[in-house]
């Protein structure tokens, strides 16, 4: 879609605008569709509050817990039980709208190494009105220990939009570069939206600006990879990302007779890269703060049968740790297969050896990795790489202030686990700025399961202030005009 380049305010005014839309949120904001329980009460008109009182699940927000609970009923002990929700396609209660987003439908999963699995069961990572299942029978795929690829889901949701008419609605290639409240002559304020586009078969990215009365945060978190700040960091071997581990991989500069790699961090991102360097029999040491024990950490809160690449991870940091006062082993000269005479420091999983409560305490120019206990005691190993894998943080920076004044601790940088945006739990609209809402890992959702939530808590709210206006219709049927009329671009 070729956005307008308004360089004066027009009278055209966009009722919602999502802003960076990078991963599955874009697809709930029910916007040509919408749910209804079976009694025939439309949830968009329904007192969210109250249905909300009394339910629980693994969310922290209420919305998202009724809703998943009325979408997957029973979807925590792996039942594919029918939903009572009909849905149904009623054009009249349709919501004018612009999804901004860097990539295509779809966002982060088609960057994401599509051989993987995802973390969720494939039934959680489905939209309504589209059954993943059947869409993926009609590509003749099959899925595996009911669990999608990312490829796999990338696809299903960039379909999803052409399938559910949501084409018109998305400018796809566009990078927001502020957001910031505009008064009207009238003594109303809105939002104005500018960027770049980079339109398709061109090379300069064109300046656009869009208005609209509410805004929606849907950035995710994975666009500022968390650092570490200990001294040599910025050396070239020291990597941020799991990319950079399979451009080394994809390019050769990574092989089984490389030095041994460093992962720091023990989420699923690390345990992913401890696994793509062991099938390549690159030798791992793997560094990470808390003990194995420690039921925070992600290996132990994921069912056996579901997980089990996961789970020989979290049996190779448990099973071939670097006990305290003892030499290092040199993975570099470690056989890679295990020795049938029990002979080797570590036979379980040959080329692997993890440093349980330990940080980082330096990286030197030679490729020597500093590691330091919780008692002070430091090991220095010798690397080819060095990934930190420790999270990532949101990119905000079309906010002043990089969106700080809107967390829950406005002293402290946002972070989607310890410091996310401060919302109202019903509606999803920052409490400190009214009319811009937040989805998703901003506030503290990381499942696709549970977004589908915060998408309806906004619409229901977008749709009650909506309704209070029934004299700006004139202006939402000229912008319907001037939406069909754009020009959707591949």
């Amino acid at each position: 879609m070729e956005l307008y380049n308004k360089d004066t305010f027009s009278e055209d005014i966009l009722p919602v605008v999502i802003v960076d839309c990078t991963s599955e949120q874009f697809e709930m904001l029910y916007c040509s569709q919408g749910p209804e329980l079976t009694n025939g009460l439309a949830q968009m008109e329904s007192d969210l509050e109250y249905l909300c009182e009394g339910v629980e699940g693994r969310s922290s927000n209420p919305v998202a817990v009724l809703f998943d609970a009325l979408l997957l009923p029973d979807g925590d002990f792996g039942v594919d039980c029918a939903s009572p929700l009909i849905w149904r396609h009623e054009p009249e209660r349709a919501t004018p709208h612009l999804v901004l987003g860097k990539g295509p439908p779809g966002g982060a999963w088609h960057a994401m190494e599509g051989s993987m699995l995802t973390l969720s069961l494939a039934n959680w990572m489905e939209l309504p009105g589209l059954k993943l299942k059947d869409w993926m029978r009609d590509k003749r795929r099959n899925l595996r220990n009911d669990r999608a690829t990312p490829t796999e889901i990338a696809s299903y949701y960039q379909h999803y939009v052409t399938k559910m008419g949501l084409e018109k609605s998305f400018a796809c290639g566009t990078t927001v570069t502020s957001v910031s409240r505009v008064s009207l002559e009238s003594g109303c304020s809105v939002w104005k939206i500018q960027g770049l586009q980079k339109r398709a078969n061109e090379v300069i990215e064109v300046p656009f600006s869009v208005y609209a009365e509410n805004v929606v945060l849907a950035t995710g978190t994975h666009d500022i990879p968390a650092r570490l700040g200990v001294e040599g960091e910025n050396l070239p071997f020291v990597c941020h990302s799991f990319w950079e581990l399979e451009a080394a991989i994809s390019s050769g500069r990574l092989d089984r007779a490389s030095e041994p790699v460093l992962v720091v961090g023990a989420g699923l991102t690390a345990a992913d890269a401890v696994l793509a360097a062991h099938h390549l029999n690159t030798p791992v040491y793997h560094a990470f703060r808390r003990p194995v024990s420690d039921p925070a950490l992600i290996f132990n809160q994921l069912p056996k049968l579901l997980y089990p690449e996961y789970h020989k991870v979290h049996q190779m940091m448990s099973q071939q740790q670097q006990s305290l006062g003892e030499t290092v082993v040199n993975l570099s000269n470690q056989p890679l297969s295990s020795p049938s005479d029990g002979t080797s420091q570590c036979t379980s999983y040959p080329g692997y050896l993890s440093f349980p409560k330990h940080n980082v305490a330096s990286f030197r120019p030679d490729g020597k990795c500093v590691l330091e206990d919780e008692k002070g005691l430091q090991t220095v190993v010798q690397v080819s790489m060095a990934l930190v894998l420790i999270g990532a943080h949101p990119n905000l920076s079309f906010l002043p202030e990089h969106g700080r004044p809107l967390a829950l601790n406005s002293e402290e940088p946002i972070s989607c686990r310890r410091n996310p945006l401060d919302v109202d739990p019903y509606t999803y609209e920052c409490v400190k700025e009214p009319g811009m809402y937040a989805m998703g890992p901003l506030v503290g959702e990381n499942f696709v399961r549970f977004l589908k939530g915060g998408a309806l808590a906004i619409v229901c709210d977008v749709a009650r202030k909506r309704s209070k206006k029934p004299q700006e219709n004139s202006t939402i049927s000229s912008l319907n005009i001037q939406l069909t009329n754009c020009t959707l671009e591949a």
